[in-house]
């Protein structure tokens, strides 16, 4: 029964890993939020997604998580009429980030919501693992 119950533990350390990596992708999406080229018509910085994966623990015969990787959001950029900017193409406009922070902070939230039911998950198992032992005693 104990073992049962640190496999359960081992698989809400999983999730926190994986979404402690997506919680560090959406912190570099909002540092390079303002993030413009300085090369006429270049591209400004792209918006990093992560996806995840599931797997089969070969120990423990448990499905894990893990970030399986992390690409690029493809979507368009917005322009910005900036003549005078190092960076401006020919008609005056600078291509702007496709991060908006607003979804950077949901994403976020949703994160940080999903770390700490995975904590509380993990917590949870090392109680009810505790008390079997104190049963066994």
């Amino acid at each position: 029964m104990a073992g049962n119950l640190s496999v359960s533990a081992d698989i809400a350390a999983s999730g926190m890993k994986a979404q402690a990596e997506r919680l560090k992708v959406i912190a570099q999406n909002m540092a390079n939020v303002d993030s413009i080229s300085t090369t006429p018509g270049g591209e400004p910085y792209r918006r990093q997604v992560v996806s995840f994966q599931n797997y089969v623990d070969r120990a423990t015969g448990a499905e894990m998580v893990r970030v399986d990787k992390v690409v690029q959001d493809m979507s368009g950029f917005d322009k910005k009429y900036a003549p005078g900017h190092p960076g401006a193409d020919a008609y005056g406009y600078v291509n702007l980030p496709n991060v908006n922070p607003l979804v950077e902070m949901m994403d976020m939230k949703e994160a940080q919501r999903a770390y700490d039911a995975n904590m509380n998950m993990m917590k949870t198992a090392r109680e009810m693992n505790s008390s079997v032992l104190d049963i066994l005693k």
